[in-house]
């Protein structure tokens, strides 16, 4: 009872606070966001009233499984935007980009915290730097797709932005295998290197095998049944149970291998939507029924944000150093790469303003080298946390404002209206007052 009170909370209060931040034409990520660090354990929370907030981590972890299948159907609606008849006009810029952005960001990264370490090598090694520089390759899919559905985006940035962080995973999870494998090496001299670059890289290619199989067996399996009640709980349950074995390990030889959930679930979306007929209409039914879903995961997010990690001056001063790196390697690798693609202006204008957002795939990364760093992965999981908290809640405001700017976010006919009339209000002068009277 006790955990779907807390359910029932963060579900209230993340809509009672889009209401809010709609009157401050902010989007309804940052509200949820928001709403899970007010009910969170750092502040009502901290009350220890039962039902009213999450009274510890623990309890939000509790919810976890909430947000696997969350980002489960997060994935799997991305896969659709690698429709074939799409990709044929964005493909081949979607993965130059893709690709380019992520290295140049690591690179730009890794130059700013290597020079920072020569300063102050009693805060950070070189060890440190590589791997955060693999950590900030990687962006968050989630809080962009909910920007982008929330005011229906659709332009040049829109239809490279998609693509591109789907792409964004995959280029992340090697990335951070090499320089992860090398920073093992630097600190501890005897890491096997071979493992660290075989490893990710078999969890890359075991993810896609895995979702294109269960999309083929998806789309068989679709024919069979003809009402959209049924074809809807098929696709439900299709991507619970690809998120279910996406948790599965295994061990060949001396590697161990799993699968990374949002390639697993990117993939079945991907062969579904380009082999299943019916596929634009049930993934719009299934993106219905997951909404709550989707909502309480933002809301969890903002309430696993553990605001003590700003109590150290290191992670503060390292992290400034990481976000403002970060957020120039993004923009810079966008602009170059898409300059490099022939892309439109716009898109190199704007694009890598619309990459900031970061939060699961760099969390998971925090979290191994957490367990098998020491004192240096526990730093370098503080700085990740801390890099989390401030592009999750301003990331998805720098997304609407770049793809408004951009053209791909229309004002609404009431909000055309009004400017439309103070317009017409600043050239009409004042009727004089004997002809009013006429």
């Amino acid at each position: 009872m006790h955990s779907l009170l807390l359910i029932a909370t963060a579900l209230f209060a993340g809509l009672l606070m889009t209401r809010l931040f709609v009157k401050l034409h902010l989007p309804d990520v940052t509200a949820y966001l928001v709403t899970g660090v007010l009910i969170g354990p750092c502040c009502l929370g901290a009350l220890r009233i039962s039902g009213l907030g999450f009274t510890s981590f623990e309890e939000v972890e509790s919810l976890g499984v909430i947000n696997d299948v969350a980002l489960g159907f997060i994935a799997f609606a991305i896969g659709h935007e690698f429709r074939l008849s799409a990709l044929k006009q964005t493909g081949k810029q979607a993965t130059i980009i893709g690709i380019l952005q992520a290295v140049i960001t690591a690179i730009v990264v890794d130059i700013a915290l290597i020079v920072f370490h020569m300063i102050r090598p009693d805060l950070m090694s070189v060890g440190t730097a590589l791997t955060l520089g693999a950590v900030a390759a990687a962006t968050a899919p989630a809080a962009t797709l909910m920007v982008v559905r929330q005011y229906k985006a659709k332009g040049p940035v829109t239809d490279v932005l998609l693509p591109v962080v789907a792409l964004d995973d995959a280029v992340g999870l090697v990335v951070f295998a090499i320089s992860y494998g090398a920073a093992q090496a630097i600190e501890a001299g005897s890491a096997n290197l071979l493992a660290l670059i075989i490893e990710p890289l078999g969890e890359v290619i075991l993810s896609l095998v895995l979702g294109g199989v269960t999309g083929v067996l998806l789309t068989i399996a679709e024919r069979y049944f003809h009402s959209h009640r049924n074809r809807n709980a098929l696709i439900v349950g299709s991507v619970i149970l690809t998120v279910a074995l996406s948790q599965l390990t295994f061990q060949l030889g001396a590697f161990h291998f799993g699968f990374s959930s949002l390639l697993v679930c990117m993939m079945l979306g991907t062969v579904f939507c380009n082999y299943c007929p019916l596929s634009e209409e049930l993934m719009l039914d299934a993106d219905r029924w997951s909404g709550p879903a989707v909502t309480l995961f933002f809301v969890l997010s903002g309430a696993a944000l553990q605001f003590p990690v700003f109590g150290n001056p290191s992670v503060i001063l390292v992290g400034v150093v990481y976000i403002l790196f970060r957020s120039l390697g993004k923009y810079i690798g966008a602009r170059f790469s898409s300059t490099l693609a022939h892309s439109p202006e716009t898109v190199r204008k704007y694009l890598g303003i619309t990459l900031l957002p970061q939060a699961g795939v760099a969390l998971g990364m925090a979290a191994t080298v957490a367990r098998t760093m020491g004192d240096a992965g526990t730093l370098i999981r503080n700085i990740v946390l801390f890099a989390v908290m401030f592009y999750e809640l301003v990331g998805p405001s720098l997304t609407k404002m770049a793809l408004t700017k951009a053209g791909d976010i229309q004002a609404k006919p009431r909000e055309i209206t009004e400017r439309r009339q103070k317009e017409l209000n600043k050239v009409t002068k004042p009727m004089p007052a004997n002809v009013r009277k006429k």
